[in-house]
Order: structure tokens, then sequence, then C-alpha cells
């Protein structure tokens, strides 16, 4: 008897840990299936969509009981029951209600409408917004969406989605939405129909799908968020561009909608609006449209660097430990030493192109800067340059070293420039990429791009962003190194910049200028992205540099 109550109690365990939930989704005027529902748990990333049959499967076991499940499709009336009740019974029905609509009279006066297009218009391949089902599992089912905004009273015509890139072997089914404001995100849905797409690559015209919805009857007021949402899995990805530092919207399921302060995703839209209403600013175009030739397409480079070895080599890498900071480099190759120094946000990887060539003739060390990469920094202190040159000069004494050579790019430049003011005697010779010495000397569209980013930062006050938002705090404040500083440098120095580079070029000037013993080259047409763009030509030069 006894054994039989525990095998009870583990049925029991078993079966109430399950709860999985089996169903159909069904039009109650019309007794049919409706095809591709949102069944999920509210406050919660729990959630599944319906197949073409309106059957789903849903997991409870891990949801509050006290929370609601949520099933919703345009059109229909939202259905609401607690997970408690909604587990008591399993291959249900559930009927939803169609929606009463509202036909009401608009009265349009022609010569008083004209067209604008609203929302972000990049097709940018730099900044991406990934959709990938096989990459991206938990989030995979996730909706991303956009702000606008319009004192006067205006019709949708067309809505665009700028896609990078296409890749599927079958139709991509995705879902528009267009959701009322409350409290500065996204409310509820304000479509009396839903919108799915079965996208496929033909359907893509110069870079940007457009959906047609004039005769849906449109008519917007106020903020409002226009979202996607992809609602089946696909063998493939997508990519859409997205807008630098603009606010985007972004949940999974029906959790709750959060900022995506680091870029917005590519929709905008064609609307029919009185030609006397005057427009707030979200209903400009995107801020990083004024970015044009700073930031090349990167995506070739950010796929490459992500598929090295570099900055994820196990027999290379090392961790040293210091107060609320593990720092962590790899080394590569033997003979003098040259330690690399990647830019803001960036890792070891960022020099994949580099270390395979200057390893065959010096001992590479690269470093993850701490805060980035895999080197991590648990206190609550602002990041300075002579922080950083700080942490190298450690390192350099961890490994024995006397001297060293240091090549550093952007924010690594201008360590490179504080280790050479601080510890002369420890550094033979210098390169930099694209560095600066004072703020002023970066492209003012980008300082003013950074300011809008950390302002949206710290209107979220989320303790999880202050790493980023110290990592933007030292390219606004930092750094500030007086010209007769520079005068101090007697190493021998490679000022290295793009021709169209974000570091102005009468800045690049000025610290060749600055430093008595330094050589200048401009790469013509090279951006920011030297290491990337011009990886044999720039590794030739260090090498020739360093060799003399």
């Amino acid at each position: 008897m006894k054994k039989f109550n525990i095998l009870f109690l583990l049925f029991s365990a078993f079966y109430f840990n399950a709860q999985v939930i089996s169903g159909t989704v069904f039009s109650k005027e019309e007794n049919k299936p409706i095809p591709y529902v949102k069944i999920g748990v509210e406050k919660e990333k729990t959630g599944v969509i319906s197949d073409e049959k309106g059957n789903f499967s849903i997991d409870l076991s891990r949801s509050d009981v006290n929370h609601k499940v949520r099933i919703e499709v345009p059109g229909y009336v939202n259905y609401s029951e607690s997970v408690q009740n909604f587990s008591k019974q399993n291959s249900q029905k559930i009927f939803l209600n169609e929606k009463v609509k509202n036909i009401e009279e608009v009265k349009i006066v022609a010569k008083k409408l004209v067209d604008k297009n609203w929302g972000v218009n990049t097709k940018t391949k730099s900044v991406m917004y990934n959709v990938n089902p096989d990459l991206n599992n938990t989030n995979f089912l996730g909706e991303t969406a956009l702000e606008f905004n319009t004192n006067k009273r205006a019709k949708i015509k067309n809505i665009h989605l700028n896609i990078a890139s296409y890749k599927s072997n079958e139709p991509v089914l995705m879902r528009y939405s267009i959701y009322s404001e409350k409290n500065g995100f996204p409310d509820k849905t304000i479509l009396d129909d839903e919108i799915t797409v079965e996208l496929t690559e033909d359907m893509i015209k110069d870079g940007a799908f457009t959906l047609d919805v004039n005769d849906r009857n449109i008519w917007v007021q106020g903020k409002f968020f226009i979202g996607i949402q992809f609602l089946k899995r696909f063998e493939g990805r997508i990519t859409i561009s997205a807008a630098l530092f603009r606010t985007g919207y972004i949940r999974e399921f029906y959790g709750d909608w959060k900022k995506m302060s680091i870029a917005a995703p590519a929709i905008n839209i064609d609307v029919k609006v009185d030609k006397n209403g005057k427009n707030v600013t979200d209903e400009t175009v995107a801020s990083d449209e004024n970015l044009t030739g700073l930031i090349p397409d990167l995506s070739k480079y950010n796929m490459e660097k992500e598929n090295s070895i570099y900055g994820k080599n196990s027999s290379a890498g090392k961790v040293l430990k210091l107060k609320n900071t593990d720092l962590y480099y790899e080394i590569y190759g033997e003979g003098e030493s040259l330690v690399l120094l990647h830019g803001n946000s960036g890792s070891i990887q960022e020099f994949y192109q580099q270390i395979p060539e200057l390893s065959k003739y010096y001992k590479v060390i690269a470093l993850d800067t701490r805060g980035q990469g895999k080197s991590t920094d648990t206190s609550k202190t602002y990041f300075t340059y002579k922080i950083f040159a700080d942490d190298v000069k450690v390192l350099v004494d961890e490994l024995g070293l006397k001297k060293i050579n240091i090549v550093g790019w952007s924010d690594g430049g201008n360590t490179g420039l504080e280790f050479a003011l601080k510890y002369p005697d420890h550094l033979k010779k210098l390169v930099t990429i694209g560095a600066n010495v004072f703020p002023e000397g970066v492209d003012s569209r980008l300082l003013n791009n950074m300011k809008t980013q950390l302002q949206v930062l710290q209107a979220e006050n989320n303790p999880a962003k202050f790493n980023e938002i110290r990592l933007l705090k030292i390219m606004l404040k930092e750094p500030n190194i007086p010209k007769n500083s520079l005068n101090k440098i007697q190493n021998p120095v490679l000022v290295i910049a793009g021709e169209n580079d974000v570091i102005k070029k009468e800045h690049t000037e000025f610290i060749a200028k600055q430093i008595p013993n330094s050589e200048l080259k401009i790469y013509k047409n090279g951006t920011h992205f030297i290491p990337f763009e011009n990886p044999e030509e720039l590794n030739n030069d260090i090498l020739e540099f360093l060799g003399k």
C-alpha cells in the first residue's frame, strides 16, 4: 500500500506540473476555426500561436495560477481566463465573439489633405533587427514596434518595412498591429481586422516591403504604435534595417513592453494629413539618416568576426582578477610584445583580421577592456581612459613585460595615448586608429545621437543598463588631453584615420602635429572601420612602422 501511495504521488506531481493544455479557437458566429491566434499569459513571456486550423498547445506549468490566460486576434473580442481555471480542462474549444464594427462617416475635403511619410526610412545594413528562429528560440514570437505621433487626424495609406536581407524557401508569415498609447507604451489594438501577410522575397522591392492598407480605412490621431510579429517558424533568416540611436519597443509575447534604446525597426508609413497640421518631431525621418557616410555596412564583418575563434579561444585565453574587475585576454605568437586595444563596446573579436598576421612576427596580447567583451566590472564607477590605461599597466606587470607596443582602435587609441602619457618608460611604439583627444574631435552628428541615446537611457532609470550608460558617457565626456600634454609624448606614434572617419580630419591632423615623433596616414575613402575594411593595408602599415 505504501508503494502504491508513492507511485500515486509521483503520478500526481507529474500531472500537475505538466499542464500542457491543448485546444482549438473558433469564431462563435461562423463556428469556424480562427488561424494564427495569440494564446499567452499576461505579464509573462509564455505564449504560442495557433496553427492555420486554430489548434494550439500551451505549457502553463511555470505560470502564476493567478495570472490571466489571454487570447486575442484582431477583429474579435479578447478572451481572458485565470491560469487556474484555464488549466482545469483540456482539448477545449475556445469561442471568440466578433467585434462590432462602428462605421464612422468621415468627411474629406480633398484640397486640405496632403501626402506625408513618417517614421524610420533607413535602409542600412550595418544596424539591423534579426529574425532567426534557429538562433533565437526564446523570443522568436516576440513583437517589435515603433511610435508615431500626429496632432491632426490622418489616414494610413501604406506601411513600409525596410528589409536588409531575406533568406527563406517558404513564405514567412507575419502580422502587423496598430496600437493606441498608454503611459508611453503600446496599449490596445485599434484594428477592426487582422493584417497578416505571407512575405516572399519577390514582394521586397528596393529593400522594402510595402503593404497597401488604404482600403482598410485606418485613421489615427495622437500617439500610436505600429508593430510587427512573426507567427510561424521558418528555416532561414530575415534582417530588418534599424535606426541607430532611436527608440523602438519590444516585448516577448504578452510580457511587458520595453524600450529598445539602441535602435528602432525601419517602419515608415505614407499618410494623408491636413496640410495645416503641425507635426511633432517623432514624425520626422529617423536621426540615423544624418549619419550617412559615417557608418558603413558592417554586416559582413560582424558575421565574420562572430564566426572567428578570437575572443572565445579557451586555449589562448586567460583572466586577470582585479578588484571589481576580471580582465580577459588572449595571447598569440612569440617575440616582442604587441597589445591590441579595441573600440567602445567591442572586444578582441574586432581584430580577427589583424591577429593572424601580426602574431607571425610579434607576441600579440589582445585584451577585452573592462566592462566589455568577456571582461567584467562590478563596480559603480564611471569609466575613464586613464583607468583603462592603468589596467593595461597591471596586465603588463602581471606578464613580466618591460616594454610593449600598442595598437589601439578608437577608444583603444585613446587608451594608448593615456598610456603613453602616464607610462612612457613601458611603451616602445604606439599606433592609434581613429583616436581623439577631446570629445569635440568627433563628428557632431554622432555626438548628438549619443547624447540622445544617453537621455533615453537615463530616463529609463534601469540599473541593469548602468554599464551601457557609462560606455556612452566616456565618449561624451572624455578624453580631455591638453595640447601641451601631447607635446610630452616622445615615443614614436603612427596616427591613422579614414578620410570619412567619425573623427574630424582636422582633429586627427592636430594630434599628429602635436606629438613630436609622429607619423600621419589618412586612408583614402576610409571610414572609422579601417581594421575591417582595409586589413591588408593596415597590417602592412603596422608591421612597417613597428619594424623601423
